[in-house]
């Protein structure tokens, strides 16, 4: 597959100029122009690298940079800050925001697509697959949905991620410990008991369709397969 390029720019001349060009170069693109809306398209979509501008309406490319950098979904997407700042003081904001690159209009074209092709080599490749699967269990990653047979199952966006990261590797335990750091993020603190609420509604919501096929290891955490029988502990989970 491609690689998806998101170009967050308000400047219409420039946003078709980039979305031509990177086209040409071969990959995908997805735009927007609404600082507040970045967020949620990055977090639906998943770029494998985002151009930012520093200026956008509704929400400033430096705090959609620190939002991204906390969420643990997408906070390792390369981002390359396109700004008319110049001043030193003003690249040193954005790269301690958590930008990787920085680049100052104007521009070159050919450079930027340099720029575009380095940091993709530090991003993952893009995955074939759209969904997860295990047993009746479907993930639709693309639309963010769950189905169990043929129904929708209705999960909030941290039961997604808790779902999401059993699926990806069944069998496999995850101490409370490494699904807080990495669903919640290392940067929030929450008590590691949070974990087992979210787990408690996982269940309730998956569950109304067939069996519980998330284990709970005594004082571990938990997995997912094809054994429904709980080790019991008292975590009301």
């Amino acid at each position: 597959m491609k690689y998806l390029i998101m170009v967050a720019e308000d400047e219409e001349a420039l946003c078709l100029m980039l979305q031509y060009n990177l086209e040409k170069e071969g990959y995908e693109v997805i735009t927007q122009t609404r600082g507040s809306r970045v967020i949620a398209d990055v977090e639906k979509h998943q770029p494998s690298v985002i151009l930012l501008d520093w200026m956008l309406p509704e929400m400033s490319g430096v705090e959609i940079c620190k939002l991204i950098r906390s969420k643990p979904d997408i906070k390792n997407i390369p981002i390359i800050m396109l700004t008319a700042k110049g001043e030193e003081e003003d690249k040193v904001k954005g790269l301690g925001a958590g930008a990787d690159d920085y680049v100052t209009k104007p521009f070159s074209v050919p450079e930027l697509m340099a720029r575009v092709k380095t940091q993709l080599r530090r991003a993952p490749e893009p995955q074939n697959e759209k969904e997860l699967s295990f047993q009746d269990i479907r993930m639709d990653l693309v639309e963010k949905k769950v189905f169990r047979g043929k129904n929708y199952i209705h999960l909030g966006p941290t039961e997604f991620r808790l779902l999401k990261m059993l699926m990806e590797t069944p069998g496999k335990v995850f101490s409370r410990e490494f699904l807080l750091k990495n669903v919640w993020g290392s940067n929030i603190y929450v008590e590691s008991r949070t974990v087992d609420v979210h787990i408690r509604r996982l269940r309730r919501s998956l569950n109304e369709f067939g069996p519980d096929y998330i284990r709970t290891v005594r004082a571990t955490g938990y997995a997912i397969d094809t054994n429904p029988q709980q080790d019991t502990e008292k975590v009301d989970a």
